[in-house]
């Protein structure tokens, strides 16, 4: 049987090195090392000889079929490289261009596309931009801001605590905390950042995105904050849109107040056809955030740690918007939850 074998790997290693292309290469692989070609049927009838001849014989096997293996890899190398100078010498086709249909470009996602927009607005009026952590302190994101023990906000099923002193921030409003800690008044930032909250509906999603906005002087008042909420207003909806001002209550803010622009989709109320507007509810306003003046009793927990905001004049505003809120309202999108789906139909169609 060892004759028989070593006639088999010179007939293959023969056949082997007269093939010019790489497909007859793999055709030979077939021929002799498949599983019905002739090698692997001798190695199977070893079992057959007597004891002294199968260790011989199953060795000459092995190194035959290592053998010719080793050859058709070697050549398909050979002929592969071959077959590449040649086509690259011949082939019209330049293969270091780019691609022709070229790939579509990335855009921003239609989020922040809306986030950068808004602090362009807010850096136009002369905000900084000041950011914080997510992971936050019970007491920056709840005790300073002058949130009561009881408040329904620090209760385990409307926050993710980390544990009983940390959490993932529920607004960014620590970061107004922080800034105002680290220099002294007058100060003028925003503070933009993801923030997390146990809700998850049409309107809400356990994460979300806020720019929280804080100015602090001397003689600030209600009016300063209308004026530039207004300037806010007009530069992301449109120049002819009007705000208004309704009662309302934040822990951090008094007097508070929420926030109303005109109705950019109808006139009061009332579309084109005169049918009532799906977009305000007939209302011809549409409310987009909450605002008011710092309450004193944020300043007096800044002034522990920053002396400059204690035994002073001061007066400040603060106000929060969703920036998933403002993108909803300026581009129609009926479901908060299309922002965070990865559909590129729905995001093609923005940037």
């Amino acid at each position: 049987m060892i004759d028989q074998i070593e006639q088999l790997r010179n007939s293959a290693e023969a056949a082997v090195t007269a093939c010019s292309t790489v497909a007859d290469l793999e055709e030979q692989r077939v021929k002799w090392l498949g599983r019905k070609a002739e090698l692997p049927n001798l190695l199977r009838g070893i079992r057959e000889l007597p004891a002294d001849q199968r260790g011989p014989a199953g060795q000459a096997a092995n190194q035959a079929r290592t053998s010719i293996e080793a050859l058709i890899d070697s050549r398909t190398s050979e002929l592969a490289a071959a077959e590449m100078l040649l086509n690259l010498a011949t082939d019209s086709v330049d293969p270091t261009l780019p691609g022709d249909p070229q790939p579509v470009p990335g855009r921003l996602h239609l989020l922040t596309q809306t986030r950068r927009e808004i602090e362009d607005v807010f850096l136009g009026l002369g905000y900084a931009i000041a950011e914080g952590p997510e992971v936050e302190s019970v007491a920056f994101n709840f005790d300073a801001l002058n949130h009561h023990p009881t408040h329904p906000a620090r209760s385990r099923t409307d926050t993710f605590y980390v544990d009983s002193e940390t959490l993932l921030r529920t607004h960014t409003s620590p970061v107004q905390i922080r800034s105002m800690i680290d220099q002294p008044p007058p100060i003028r930032v925003i503070a933009p950042g993801r923030v997390y909250r146990r809700d998850d509906d049409a309107t809400h999603t356990p994460q979300f995105h806020q720019i929280e906005g804080l100015a602090v002087d001397e003689g600030l008042s209600l009016a300063d904050l209308k004026g530039t909420l207004l300037a806010f207003a007009k530069a992301i909806f449109g120049s002819d849109r009007e705000i208004r001002l309704r009662p309302h209550f934040f822990p951090f803010t008094e007097p508070s107040v929420e926030i109303d622009v005109s109705c950019f989709a109808c006139e009061g109320g009332k579309s084109g056809a005169g049918e009532r507007c799906n977009v305000c509810r007939g209302a011809g306003w549409i409310e987009i955030l909450g605002a008011g003046m710092v309450d004193p009793n944020v300043f007096a927990y800044v002034g522990d740690h920053q002396p400059a905001y204690a035994d002073r004049d001061l007066q400040g505003f603060a106000f929060g918007l969703g920036v998933e809120r403002i993108a909803m309202l300026k581009h129609s999108v009926p479901d908060l939850r299309l922002l965070y789906t990865n559909d590129l139909r729905f995001l093609r169609q923005f940037g």
